[in-house]
Order: C-alpha cells, then structure tokens, then sequence
C-alpha cells in the first residue's frame, strides 16, 4: 500500500483484470466522500469494452491508455437522477443552472479524487484526463448522457505495468496565504519556480521546443490562449444542450 506522498501517474497497465467486485467496492467506499446537500451529484460510467473505448479515444486526443487501459470511468456531474427524484416525488426541481452545475462539478470532482486515492491504495494505478473538458459532446453522445449530466473527469485503471518518476511539485509556500491573499511579486516568482524550470526533464522540454522558457512551452504550445477560447465555446454549448445554461 503506497502513501500520497508515494503515488504517481499510471500510463501503462499490465493485463491483469480489474475485477468487478474490487471496482464496486472502491466506488462504494468512495462515496463516504463529502457531498453538496447529501445529495451525491454524480454518476460514474464504467467502460470495459474495447469498442466502447476506442469510440472514447477521440474525445481525448487519442492518447493510448484511454484504449490500452482495463477500465476507463467518466466522472459525470449529474443532476438528472436528483431531478428525476424529485418529479417523482411531487416536488419542483430548480436545476437547470449554472450554480446547480457547479455544485454538481464539485461533487463529481471530489469523488473522483477519493476514488483514485483508494485505488492507488488498493495497489491500482490512475491517470487524470483533464481532456474531458474539452470536447464534452463527443463524450456525451459517445455514453448517451442525458440531460443535467455532464461529464467531468475520466480515469484510466488498471494495475501498473510501469513505475515512472514522480514529477515534481511547487513548495508549499506558492500557494498558502495567511488571512489573506498575497499577491506574487516577481521575486516570489523566482524563488517558487526556480527547482520546476531547472529539472533536467523541464529543460530539456524548453530546448526541444525551441522557446526561451518553461512559461512560454505552456502559453504557446500546451494551453493556449486561441485553443482556451475555441474549447470554452463548445463547452459552453455542451453546457446549453445539457440544460445547465
């Protein structure tokens, strides 16, 4: 059993299965996870087949664990079953807004965060997609999500066929504030990323992509502003069609 301190991304998975009873029983005691409301705004959908996930890859950039790993799961903001609940209950749901998805987000978020710790500590490894965020139609389509569901986060599951390195991380000074909020001068700057720009793995990624520094790899090439802008336009339709705006 390995600690939070210990834990890294998995991107590769051996062939052992991950047996149905272990994923239900992870995903059971995840969901002691803390809840907007008790109201658990969340579903999870379990994709084993290997059609069903290479109809997945796309909406996440093809990258090959998505196809390569036992068990993909989409985290999903749902606020559907709660609706649905309360229809049937002679109630008047008022969730068809931008605070209810954020609420919904949230909780889908946080149990996926439980989910992975658990099953990293069970001996699995996990890999965040922070791609599902950025062609949520697809997604949507792909798994038949309804309305007031939305998807989230996806991970990748398997038991590792690799140990990489862990990468590294800010001291902890870069981001607590005391009362209140400091902002950062260029001096703090500085100091918070000077070990991340000057790992050998970093450097070598500005040099390979002929920028000056490690910030511009990120502004120019990885997230970039005109790519920002065109992904937060169709997540905002997907938004609209799910009924969340």
């Amino acid at each position: 059993m390995k600690t939070i301190n210990e834990r890294k991304t998995i991107r590769k998975y051996s062939n052992r299965e991950v047996s149905t009873a272990i994923l239900k029983k992870l995903l059971s005691e995840a969901m002691r996870t803390p809840t907007m409301g008790n109201l658990q705004l969340y579903s999870v959908v379990i994709t084993r087949d290997a059609e069903k996930k290479a109809l997945l890859a796309p909406s996440h950039f093809n990258q090959p664990m998505v196809t390569e790993a036992p068990v993909v799961l989409t985290f999903c903001a749902d606020f559907n079953r709660t609706t649905q609940w309360a229809l049937n209950r002679k109630a008047t749901p008022g969730y068809d807004n931008f605070l209810s998805f954020l609420n919904a987000a949230t909780d889908a978020l946080l149990y996926c965060q439980t989910f992975c710790n658990l099953a990293e500590a069970e001996g699995l490894g996990t890999c965040f997609l922070g791609t599902t965020i950025y062609q949520p139609q697809s997604i949507i389509d792909t798994l038949q999500l309804p309305h007031l569901v939305f998807p989230i986060a996806t991970i990748t599951l398997g038991y590792p066929d690799e140990d990489p390195a862990q990468c590294e991380r800010l001291p902890l000074e870069s981001i607590i504030h005391e009362e209140t909020y400091t902002d950062y001068s260029a001096a703090l700057i500085d100091c918070f990323y000077h070990e991340k720009e000057n790992t050998p793995e970093n450097k070598h990624f500005v040099e390979i992509n002929n920028k000056e520094t490690l910030a511009q790899v990120f502004t120019d090439l990885r997230y970039t502003k005109r790519d920002n802008e065109a992904l937060s336009k169709t997540t905002l339709e997907a938004l609209k069609q799910q009924g969340f705006l």
